[in-house]
């Protein structure tokens, strides 16, 4: 029987050639997946083990003050101790030759050039000139120094949070650094210019401890931890290091399980393929089947030899699919490398778990998915040996399956219905997930059922515009449900999960437009470039000088307690409030705010029975010192997702906050959005390159284009399903053809010409695909109610909408894939000999 199943393998290169491209798509992703991970997840593990080499303890301060230099002396005076050196860290952005910012923004840092006993700072390497030595000059590191064309001695305009100031560069070093290994940019202070930028005087963030040799970390540690302040954390290098390789892999494991599960979904939609593939084999070859039962073959040899066959074809398609997986993680490398993060060196993992699970995978679905039709096939009885007529399923399986598949989705359906009303939606979208994958396997079962009349819909139609070609296209798209459902299956599938995934996104998206729409009257926000870090408050003054500013107001971030429970608090200007936000005043007056009163969120002041002229007792904290004050409510307004649920003049915040926290100013211009506007704030802030000035279509990208991006990230990683879908197509339509060669012959004989035959496999081709679509979309859209329902109370605004004109682009779409998948056996159709396609059996 092996020799059989090698036989049938090598005999039917052609036929099954789609089937090994299908599985192969899905090793390819498996295996570069697990690679990739596994080699990016090496490299930053040796990077973060070099790191911290020679580093014995690390010392670091949880108090926004950092450690003083006292005890940076005492550490350094232990005796177990080589050398203690002080680091300070902030963001520190630098403007090219044109001004623009080098780097990624939220990956510019800025440090401190902190010389040993030999004048060298070992966690650099300068490859041109030397460290900073006075308060006038820094080091930027290579990467950056080459992006700017700056070369030692030019003149740097760098911009911490504050005005952009000039340097002079003294030396060019490398780095493993991770603001640099991640795209951004490294700029080195003298050590005295770090803490006056980013702490206070004589303060560091982190002291970096080496040990003298010969002397265990832990012994250092135990010297180090009694000298330390409160509120200080202490290492050993060694456990850093481990922390950040658990950290690491923590990440490289997120990132495999959700590009596995796309691999997953791709091998999922490839079973339905190879399914279809070897039923019409099996269908094609049951004279042969038959006369194997006849001359002696049992049913269980004749079974095991299309199990065999499938073997072999997914032994070999996996083993093709790996190889084409070590190169997708290489390109995978070069890709996360292209977009400005630098991966450390490393040479490419392949675990023998990575090998082992990519063909495993590739051969349990092919042998799985052909399982089926190996039973199928063990049921040819030999008296069949005497007859062309291919086995047909009995009323009965039929009737079997159509009640299974009703149940299935009738209990998916009502499971997702649950989902969305439940009132935790954590709860409902697990609920909804569960009742999706019984849906979309219930509505797998009863394809074929559905595909009489659903394709039955279309048949005048087609009649109609395309004559007897399109009749005969309608008639052969329903010839054989079961192959028609397995087709279109696949197609289905694909497009329930990206129809559902841009209904949710397109909704999601519109209500944040929304939101940002009638929340805000401004028409520039003003950021750090590192949208994490804090404005300096001299740019909050520097924008109220700008000409054609109407209204400026800060959105402060501040807090205090009440009843000893936290509340977030919003500073602003009271003059300027109004005029960049739309705040709508239910009772008192927004005006009060300028007398240090405070305005609350209506809902807030409903939950705690609050109106205005009510006393409001509150904690305020600063370093360690506690602030009861008691506040009067002068308004309050309706909520407003731009604000906290407290406002608060920033003056009276101010003498409870060592260091403001401005993330975002908000500024109003006469004239509204214009370029000369825009140009008086960029000059009001000095031309800094380290801070963002968004218009209003930016502002809606900024909340609303995190879901675009994801979705384009997911339409890119189901692309793979889709294609494999269309492989179905392509199969589906060649077997088609190869047993249709003496029908195909008559309608030849009798007049229909070859153009006609062309026309008769596309518009089957479409109609197939069409239907699959079609089913997909009416599913993917219920899925994204669903799930937009349980996102409903946390998001103001939400009102679903049904993105019709992607949804006609998605049946575009599929209407192309079944005239690009008709291509091939069109053409083989058309070019078939009359005479001899007539004469086969």
């Amino acid at each position: 029987m092996f020799r059989t199943a090698l036989r049938n393998v090598l005999a039917h290169k052609a036929r099954l050639l789609m089937t090994v491209l299908a599985v192969m798509l899905g090793v390819a992703f498996v295996a570069g997946t697990l690679v990739f991970t596994d080699t990016l997840g090496n490299a930053f593990k040796n990077q973060s083990a070099k790191g911290y080499d020679k580093i014995a303890v690390v010392v670091e301060s949880r108090d926004e003050a950092g450690l003083p230099a006292g005890t940076l002396k005492k550490i350094q005076g232990l005796g177990e101790v080589d050398e203690a050196t002080g680091r300070v860290d902030g963001f520190a952005g630098v403007a090219d030759q044109d001004g623009k910012l080098i780097g990624n923004g939220w990956a510019n840092a800025g440090g401190n050039f902190a010389p040993g006993k030999d004048g060298k700072d070992a966690d650099y390497d300068f490859t041109q000139g030397n460290g900073p030595a006075k308060a006038d000059e820094i080091a930027l590191d290579k990467e950056t120094a080459k992006k700017g064309e700056y070369e030692v001695g030019d003149t740097v305009r760098v911009a911490t949070n504050g005005p952009v100031k000039e340097y002079a560069l003294a030396g060019v070093f490398t780095t493993e650094n991770g603001a640099v290994n991640a795209g951004g940019s490294l700029v080195l202070f003298d050590t005295a210019v770090a803490q006056e930028l980013y702490l206070k005087p004589g303060h560091y963030d982190t002291i970096k401890v080496t040990a003298k040799k010969g002397t265990a970390d832990s012994a250092v540690l135990a010297g180090v931890q009694p000298l330390l302040p409160k509120d200080t954390d202490a290492k050993t290098g060694t456990k850093l290091a481990d922390e950040e390789a658990d950290l690491i892999k923590r990440e490289m494991s997120n990132m495999s399980t959700m590009l596995l599960s796309f691999a997953g979904i791709a091998l999922f939609v490839g079973i339905f393929l190879i399914a279809n593939t070897f039923t019409m084999l099996v269908a094609q070859r049951t004279r042969e089947l038959a006369l194997m039962r006849a001359v002696g073959a049992s049913r269980r040899q004749v079974k095991r030899s299309v199990i065999l066959e499938a073997l072999l074809v997914g032994v070999i398609a996996s083993a093709i699919g790996f190889v084409l997986g070590l190169g997708l993680a290489v390109g995978l490398r070069s890709l996360v490398g292209s977009f400005g993060a630098k991966i450390p060196n490393g040479p490419l993992v392949i675990s023998p778990n990575a090998i082992l699970a990519a063909l495993a995978v590739g051969v349990v679905v092919t042998v799985l998915a052909a399982w089926l039709p190996a039973r199928r096939a063990a049921k040819i009885p030999p008296v069949a040996a005497m007859s062309s007529v291919h086995s047909v399923a009995s009323a009965k399986s039929l009737l079997v399956r159509n009640v299974i598949g009703a149940l299935l989705t009738a209990g998916g359906a009502g499971l997702i219905a649950t989902g969305a009303g439940a009132s935790d939606g954590t709860t409902g979208r697990y609920m909804i997930a569960s009742g999706a994958f019984l849906a979309l396997i219930g509505v797998i079962v009863l394809i074929p059922q559905l595909s009489r009349p659903l394709i039955a819909l279309v048949r005048p139609l087609l009649h109609g515009v395309f004559g007897v070609a399109g009749k005969l296209a309608g008639q052969n798209a329903v010839r054989n449900p079961r192959r028609t459902g397995a087709t279109a299956s696949a197609l289905a599938i694909g497009l329930t999960l990206v129809t559902g995934l841009t209904v949710i996104g397109v909704t999601v998206g519109q209500a944040i437009d929304k939101s940002t729409t009638d929340n805000i009257r401004a028409d520039y926000l003003v950021t750090m470039a590192d949208s994490g870090r804090s404005l300096d408050p001299s740019a909050v003054t520097a924008l109220a000088k700008a000409k054609g500013v109407e209204a400026i107001s800060p959105r402060q971030n501040a807090s205090f307690d009440i009843k000893d429970s936290y509340k977030s608090v919003s500073g602003v200007d009271p003059k300027g409030v109004e005029g960049v936000f739309h705040l709508k005043t239910v009772s008192g007056s927004l005006g009060t705010l300028a007398d240090g009163q405070l305005a609350i969120a209506e809902k807030t002041a409903e939950k705690n029975g609050w109106k205005p002229g009510d006393q409001v007792p509150v904690t305020f904290h600063r370093d360690d010192v506690k602030t009861d004050k008691t506040l009067t409510v002068g308004a309050v307004f309706e909520d407003n997702d731009m604000v906290a649920p407290y406002l608060l003049d920033t003056k009276v915040i101010a003498p409870f906050e060592e260091k403001p926290s401005i993330p975002e100013v908000w500024v109003k211009m006469a004239g509204g959005e214009t370029e000369a506007n825009e140009q008086a704030l960029v000059e009001a802030l000095g031309d800094n390159p380290a801070m963002s000035i968004m218009d209003k279509q930016d502002i809606r990208n900024l909340f609303g284009g995190m879901i675009n991006t994801m979705l384009n990230i997911m339409y890119g990683l189901l692309a793979m399903a889709l294609i494999i879908a269309v492989l179905g197509v392509v199969n589906t339509l060649a077997m088609s053809v190869f047993e249709r060669q003496q029908e195909i012959g008559m309608l030849r004989a009798i007049g229909l010409d070859r153009r006609r035959v062309k026309r008769m496999i596309r518009l089957e081709a479409v109609v197939i695909s069409l239907f699959g679509a079609v089913i997909g979309i009416a599913l993917g859209a219920f899925l994204g109610w669903a799930i937009g329902e349980t996102f409903r109370e946390s998001l103001p605004g939400y009102a679903l909408v049904i993105p019709w004109g992607r949804i006609g682009v998605f049946l575009l779409l599929a209407g192309v894939v079944g005239v690009l998948a008709a291509m091939w056996p069109a053409r083989s159709a058309a070019r078939l000999n009359m005479l001899t396609a007539i004469k086969t059996e």
